[in-house]
């Protein structure tokens, strides 16, 4: 019987086939000295994507038609064997090579507080168009003043955590972007990590900057309501 993982790298895509070999050559690439399990979540693609998935040889599951990024992360999530969940994107943006550093860091502060800890990877350079660094640091600066994450890049793909303490928070349509909110919600705490951030080389960005927008709002204006309608009971 296959042993179980310590970590599985969970991989939303959507439209993302030239992409699928080389990110998961560095994957393994990068955890070639951990135990860990690739899964891709192919969000209702219309391109070749399932078939590099298949050439690949990870664990893949598909979403009849696209139901969202957070929807895939969920599926992917769920179906995961190990303890721990790293996530990235899957456009090659964030670099695999954070990984077993944010790894790391989690286990230290598992071992010294507890296990609920998220990692949250900060793009201290990103690679993105002038239009998408700005409207990225302003949604940043209203929801940190909103929801006060202590976020500096809630948006950052690449982040690691306990299955356990992510199956404990609400899901819904969207929440990827709120994953550091969600988990303070939970009584846990995030500490950010400065990341690598690279260019787009192949393919073109399913999530246009107008889609964000037209949702953001009502999406932060409902974590602030969740925010304030739970107190955590103190067990004795």
């Amino acid at each position: 019987m296959e042993a179980e993982p310590l970590l599985s790298v969970v991989v939303p895509v959507r439209n993302e086939a030239p992409n699928i070999a080389p990110l998961v050559a560095e994957i393994r690439a990068a955890l070639a000295g951990i135990p860990h399990e690739i899964i891709y979540v192919d969000d209702g693609s219309t391109d070749a994507t399932p078939a590099e998935l298949a050439a690949a040889g990870v664990r893949s599951l598909r979403h009849r038609r696209s139901y969202g990024q957070s929807a895939a992360i969920i599926t992917g999530v769920k179906a995961a064997r190990g303890r721990w969940i790293a996530t990235l994107d899957g456009d090659g943006q964030n670099d695999p090579a954070d990984i077993p550093r944010l790894l790391a860091a989690a286990q230290a502060e598992a071992a010294a507080h507890g296990e609920a800890v998220m990692i949250a990877g900060h793009r201290i350079r990103r690679q993105d168009s002038l239009t998408k660094r700005l409207t990225s640091r302003i949604a940043n600066r209203i929801r940190a003043w909103l929801l006060r994450d202590a976020t500096p890049d809630s948006g950052c793909g690449l982040k690691v955590f306990p299955r356990a303490l992510f199956l404990e928070l609400p899901h819904f349509d969207h929440m990827h972007r709120y994953l550091p909110a969600l988990v303070l919600r939970q009584g846990g705490r995030v500490i950010s990590l400065p990341v690598a951030h690279r260019p787009r080389l192949r393919g073109r960005s399913n999530y246009g900057t107008l889609d964000r927008l037209a949702v953001a709002f009502l999406d932060l204006i409902g974590v602030a309501w969740l925010q304030r309608r739970w107190q955590r009971p103190e067990i004795e």
